[in-house]
Formats: structure tokens, C-alpha cells, sequence
């Protein structure tokens, strides 16, 4: 089981959120079951996930967290990890895929380690393993997160950005972040390609 849900349900909210079963978000399912397993009932936790892969759709399917209500955040070291924390005092837990336990699901390990092309990866046996496996892959260690540093910054004042005219906090300065060319791979908006005031 995955939380309350068997492999084969689990693989169906998957592939409706994420598009396909990805093996990625399949063993997220059971990293997200073993945190759950490990933290004492009754809190209320955060969770930082270290990768951007998959991960956080696992763990944004199977709780109430997400990166939109901010209790979800990726701190993207590229390590397929995770970690619960009780967003009062920091204690938690970190779970993540240990190499030395893969020695024994060769299909897993070639994929999850780019050891096996993709083309040449058997992806109902991997399924297979992932499954069998569960979160026998994974290790676990206890943490304790520095609250200060994951705490969510509280919205100032907003500005109307004086190029493109909408609102943006203006604690990032006189212009908006895309208005000064910093971050969006399409230009600001509307000064880049016009209004559009419908669309059929």
C-alpha cells in the first residue's frame, strides 16, 4: 500500500496528474508512506523535497501539501530525497533512495542511476521491482530543519510596475523582475508581443 491506496491506484492518480505512471513519482508514492510511518501522528509538517523531479508530485498527490500553499518547498540539490518537518519545531524526517539497497532490483538501479538507456530499459519489469520494492529502497534519517531559514516571507506592499503596468512587490525594485529582462524566457508581456483581450 501507498498511504491508503494499492500500486495499481496509485499508478492510475499518477497518470492523471502527471501524465504517465513515471517510475519517479511511483517510488516518491512510497518514500511519502515510509516519512509517514517514521513522524509522530497528530503534527503538522512541511515537507522539503531536494530534487524538482517527480518528487513533488508525489508528495503534493498523497498530502495537503504544495508548492502553492507554500508548505511544499524544493531546495533542488539534486538528490531524490525528501524531508517532513513539524512546521512548530523543526523536528522531522528525511527519507531517500540508498544506493546500497539496490543492488538487488538491477532494474532500478540502471534506472535510477542512468546506468541503463532508456530505450533499453523493460519498463513493466521496472514497474515490477518498484513495486515489489516499495520503500525498501529508501534509508531514513532523523533531521532537524532551521525554521528560520525555511520560514515563508510574508507579502509587502505591491507596486504597478511603471513599463508593463501590473502589479508586482515593490521590494523588488523601481521596475518589475521581467520588465528589468530577469527571469521569463519570453520577454516581459505585454510590451514583448501586445494584449490579447480575448481568445476563442
Amino acid at each position: 500500500m501507498i498511504m491508503s491506496h494499492t500500486f495499481d491506484e496509485f499508478a492510475g492518480m499518477v497518470k492523471a496528474f502527471h501524465g504517465s505512471a513515471a517510475p519517479g513519482i511511483m517510488i516518491g508514492g512510497s518514500m511519502v508512506d515510509l516519512a509517514y510511518r517514521c513522524l509522530p501522528r497528530g503534527g503538522i509538517y512541511d515537507v522539503i523535497c531536494e530534487t524538482a523531479k517527480c518528487l513533488p508530485d508525489a508528495v503534493q498527490l498523497l498530502t495537503p501539501c504544495s508548492i502553492g500553499n507554500g508548505w511544499l518547498k524544493v531546495m533542488d540539490t539534486g538528490r531524490f530525497s525528501l524531508a517532513f518537518y513539524d512546521k512548530y519545531t523543526g523536528e522531522g524526517t528525511r527519507v531517500f533512495i540508498d544506493p546500497e539497497k539496490l543492488d538487488v532490483w538491477p532494474e532500478i538501479r540502471g534506472w535510477f542511476l542512468k546506468l541503463t538507456p532508456k530505450a533499453e530499459q523493460d519498463t513493466a519489469r521496472l514497474m515490477k521491482e518498484i513495486e515489489e520494492a516499495g520503500s525498501g529502497v529508501c534509508s531514513v534519517e532523523k533531521i532537524n530543519v532551521s525554521l528560520d531559514l525555511v520560514e515563508k516571507k510574508k507579502g509587502g506592499p505591491i507596486a504597478l510596475c511603471p513599463s508593463c503596468g501590473e502589479p508586482y512587490p515593490s521590494e523588488r525594485g523601481s521596475l518589475c523582475p521581467a520588465c528589468k529582462g530577469e527571469m521569463l524566457p519570453y520577454g516581459s508581456g505585454r510590451r514583448g508581443g501586445g494584449r490579447m483581450d480575448e481568445c476563442r
